[in-house]
């Protein structure tokens, strides 16, 4: 009898120590979907928490691998996410830089239309669902559709905001400058859910300020070129990447919560189905109240041409392989596909249009990707910490 009692106060202290784990890796977790943004960061944020229900397991084993090693499959997503990421900015500005007449409103909407599209299809050809489920996953998670449309928003904002960016700024500077959205992130998750910040992410942020400053120095004839209006858009991009990562973090990580039986039921295609609906209802308001006149007279994609359907397909691709980074890898890793970005879009900003990048600019680079890195790492906090 008192060995039977032992026997069941070690399994109750067993599954006691195994719920703790579980619920430290949660946070853990939690911590990495909200620190991992970039300009489809409140895609990524929002992907994350949508899955959390249905695919723990798999995140958890993604964050453990990461220290060890990295998938094929992983290794991939990662390189087609840094490509696609430089190659946005570079191709973005390329279209950009002539300042074309065309409605931005009419890019942003050309790129949801791509994704819900894209992923529409894969629910229907890859994973074998009916149309059926997509309608049925709307009914059973219609409160957290209505709540993504603030997320979803902002989303839209940050792209419009990206094309009257890159219209007055050159790509290698944007990449760098739109990097403090981890500083906008980290201050709201402070000042709106209390979340406190490890020293070595302090210490990051300290090394992206210090780094964007120096890429923003200018000397000689490149000062009086200085554009404040791509700035302040690049600006305005980073602080609406911060709220929406935290008002996901916030508001709908707790709604799934209540409802796990939906998040665990559906995919990642589901999640980015029901994204892209709510950013094409939010920016298609905006567009009938903005530039209905315009459409109207001639049309909604007038003025198009190749290289600007090129800049749609790129952006909506975009949005899909960081789902991707999300399933096969985690924010980490993501953190070393951003830093090889911002790398090479300054070297190709330099080939391609001839930007002028003086030894500051690469000191500034290097800080910023040091940045990137701390902030997203995992146990390097032990170095400062200890």
């Amino acid at each position: 009898m008192t060995e039977s009692r032992f026997n069941s106060k070690q399994s109750t202290k067993r599954r006691q120590t195994s719920l703790e784990v579980n619920e430290d890796d949660e946070e853990a977790a939690s911590l990495l979907q909200t620190t991992s943004t970039d300009i489809n960061g409140t895609c990524d944020t929002l992907t994350l928490v949508a899955n959390d229900g249905g695919d723990k397991v798999s995140v958890a084993a993604n964050n453990s691998s990461s220290s060890s090693g990295i998938s094929s499959m992983g290794l991939k997503v990662l390189i087609l996410l840094a490509v696609q990421n430089s190659s946005k900015n570079l191709l973005m500005r390329y279209v950009m830089k002539e300042k074309p007449n065309f409605l931005t409103s009419a890019a942003v909407i050309g790129s949801e239309c791509t994704k819900l599209t894209l992923s529409i299809l894969y629910i229907l050809l890859v994973e074998r669902k009916s149309f059926d489920s997509i309608v049925q996953y709307f009914k059973d998670d219609w409160r957290n559709t209505l709540l993504v449309s603030v997320p979803a928003s902002a989303y839209n904002l940050q792209m419009t905001l990206e094309y009257i960016a890159l219209a007055n700024l050159d790509a290698a500077m944007f990449s760098v400058l739109v990097q403090t959205k981890l500083l906008f992130t980290a201050t709201f998750a402070a000042l709106v859910i209390g979340k406190k910040l490890k020293y070595i992410q302090v210490i990051s942020l300290v090394l992206l300020t210090v780094g964007v400053m120096l890429c923003n120095m200018r000397f000689g004839d490149d000062a009086k070129n200085s554009n404040l209006k791509g700035i302040l858009a690049t600006l305005g991009i980073a602080v609406s990447s911060g709220f929406a990562s935290v008002y996901t973090e916030k508001v709908i990580k707790t709604q799934r919560q209540k409802s796990p039986l939906v998040s665990g039921q559906y995919g990642l295609a589901y999640t980015q189905v029901q994204l892209a609906s709510m950013s094409l209802v939010t920016i298609g308001i905006y567009a009938c109240l903005m530039d209905f006149s315009t459409i109207m007279q001639y049309g909604l994609f007038h003025n198009f041409n190749g290289g600007a359907f090129l800049t749609v397909f790129n952006s909506a691709i975009g949005g899909l392989i960081v789902a991707g980074v999300l399933k096969y890898a985690d924010s980490v890793l993501k953190g070393y596909a951003t830093a090889i970005s911002v790398i090479m879009t300054g070297l190709f900003s330099m080939m391609l249009f001839g930007t002028h990048l003086h030894a500051v600019y690469f000191m500034g680079i290097a800080n910023v990707v040091i940045a990137v890195l701390l902030y997203n790492g995992k146990n390097l906090e032990e170095f400062v910490c200890s």
